[in-house]
Parts: structure tokens; sequence; C-alpha cells
């Protein structure tokens, strides 16, 4: 008699060889369509699922976990895995997993892309040229901040913010770091920088960037003080999760000149943002982007679905994040 395969949810759009590779093991239901599902339709669609490979768009609460008694596995495309109550699934019994390493390079490269972009006003400045403002060359046109030998203060010296302090070297950058536990030596070697306080970090800081995950305890990590603590003269860029930056507060900031410039990749309550970025000229924005190259997502795919082959056939996933 012919083995029934568990059965699965892909809820978002993936790649043809990554559905391939699921379904020698599984029944596969996906979404190449790529329509978002909203909770009624996620829990209805995983009612009969063991397993499902979710991204940061799908909530697995509580409340869900209990309309889906066969679930056994979630496995995140993703290292950030704020959309999981890690605790409801381990009540439930539902391993959940994530992606980390694969997207460290990349998310630090895009990092780069903000910082520099931000520093030198590119967005501004292309914004001005396409909309046919540029008649001659100014002394004082688009000035902006010089990036080599600045002061670059990292939040989170993990595995993304030590790839971003390594690109540093090429610039001679100064680099300064604060992390709820300071690094080994060796890491700090490595990566060249210096552990401070985060009231030094924040007054010393040319250029401040974010790396560390989304909690309670990082919610609003920048607010309205520690943005008064910057120089004016300086940026913020994020890369990281949205809330850990107050966005109004952010705004104000902008407005102000409390502070000259910010890169975002990441907003509160994304794809929903505050509309007031969009009436400033000193703000980079980007949809989320930051492991973006093809390769790198292909590797998160690839490794989700590992995960899920390994959770429902052995019990052991390489990336559990709540181990029993």
């Amino acid at each position: 008699m012919k083995t029934m395969k568990p059965k699965i949810l892909v809820t978002r759009e993936v790649f043809d060889d990554v559905l391939e590779y699921l379904s020698k093991y599984f029944e596969v239901a996906s979404n190449q369509s790529d329509q978002p599902m909203e909770s009624e339709t996620l829990a209805v669609k995983l009612s009969d699922k063991q397993g499902a490979m979710i991204t940061l768009s799908e909530k697995i609460d509580a409340t869900l976990l209990a309309r889906c008694p066969n679930l056994k596995a979630v496995c995140n495309i993703a290292v950030g895995y704020n959309n999981i109550d890690i605790e409801a699934c381990r009540k439930a019994g539902v391993m959940a997993t994530n992606t980390p390493g694969v997207l460290d390079d990349t998310t630090g490269d895009f990092t780069w892309t903000l910082i520099l972009a931000t520093a030198r006003r590119l967005t501004e400045a292309e914004a001005y040229l396409r909309a046919g403002q540029w008649d001659k060359w100014k002394l004082k046109q688009f000035l902006g901040l010089d990036v080599h030998h600045a002061t670059l203060g990292i939040f989170g010296l993990g595995r993304i913010g030590q790839v971003v302090a390594r690109r540093a070297t090429g610039f001679e950058m100064k680099v300064i770091y604060h992390d709820v536990h300071r690094v080994v030596p060796e890491i700090e070697q490595a990566s060249h920088a210096r552990f401070v306080s985060k009231e030094e970090l924040l007054s010393q800081a040319d250029i401040v960037t974010i790396h560390v995950p989304y909690s309670p305890a990082t919610h609003h990590l920048i607010g309205k003080s520690e943005l008064e603590r910057m120089k004016p003269t300086a940026i913020l860029i994020n890369a990281s999760r949205g809330g850990v930056v107050d966005d109004a507060a952010l705004i104000e900031a902008l407005r102000s000149g409390t502070i000259a410039g910010a890169g975002l990749d990441v907003f509160e309550n994304e794809p929903k943002f505050n509309p007031e970025f969009l009436g400033l000229k000193n703000v980079v924005l980007a949809p989320h982007i930051a492991s973006s190259s093809k390769a790198t997502r292909h590797k998160m795919a690839m490794l989700a679905a590992e995960n899920l082959v390994a959770a429902l056939t052995t019990g052991k996933p390489p990336n559990l994040l709540n181990p029993v």
C-alpha cells in the first residue's frame, strides 16, 4: 500500500526547483500567484497540513495554531522571526525554524548601499536630475557626508553587524559598537571594532547603523531621546527590523534637522508605513530588500525547505528555534 505523503503549504511564491525538491517528500500546496494570505485564509489552508514554509508576511500565533491541530513545523524564509510566537509553537508542539547565515553578506552589502546613498544624498540628487532641474554646476550642490575616515557606530555586532564592520576597513573608518553583551576579543579584532556605551555611540558616530533582532527589549531602541543625542550631521541606517526605530520620532528628527538623514529598508507596520516619509528629501527608502539578490533569496528558500524536510522526516531541523 502506497504511503501518503505529509501535506504542506508554501505560503508565497518560491523558486521552481525549491517546489520540486519539496514535492519529493510532501504533497505540496503552493501559492505561485503570490497572493498574500489574511489570517483567516491562512488558518483554513493550514487546517489539514503538517508543515508550512512561510515568510514574514504570515503571523503564526496561538489563535492560528489552535485551528491547525495537524501542524508540526513552520519554517520561516528569513533570519528574523518576530512573525512567529515561539512560545505558542512550543506549547503546541510545533517546530519553528529560520534561515540564518545565508544572507549575512548580502544584507551587509545592502547596508553599505544605504550608507553611501544616504551620506551622498544620491536619491535626492537623482530625483532632481530626473525632474529636469539640473541646469548648471554649483560648488555647494548636494553637499553630503564623507564616509571615508568617519566614525561608524554599530548597534548589534552579530553576524551581519560584523560583516558591516569588516566592510568599513576599506573606507579607513573608526568603528565603535554597542550590544547587550560585549563580543569576544577575537571578533572585536576581526571587526576592528571597539565596545562603547549606547550613549557614547550615539554622540560619537557619524553614521549609526542598526543590526539587532526585533523583540520587546529592542522596541523603539532608537527614539526621540536617542536621536537627540546624535550629531546634527549624522545619519541613521536601519536594515534590521521595523519597530526597532520609532518612525514618528525619526520623521520629526529628519524634518527638524536633529540629524542629517536616514536610510531605511524596514518600517513599523510594513508593508504599510508612515506616509510622512514620502515628503522628506533627506531619507532613502527601500521596500525591505536587503537580502534580495537572486542567489541569496534562493539559498534562503532552499534552506527553509531543507528545514521543513528535516523537521517532518527526522524531527531535527538544523535551524530549530524552539528545542524542547
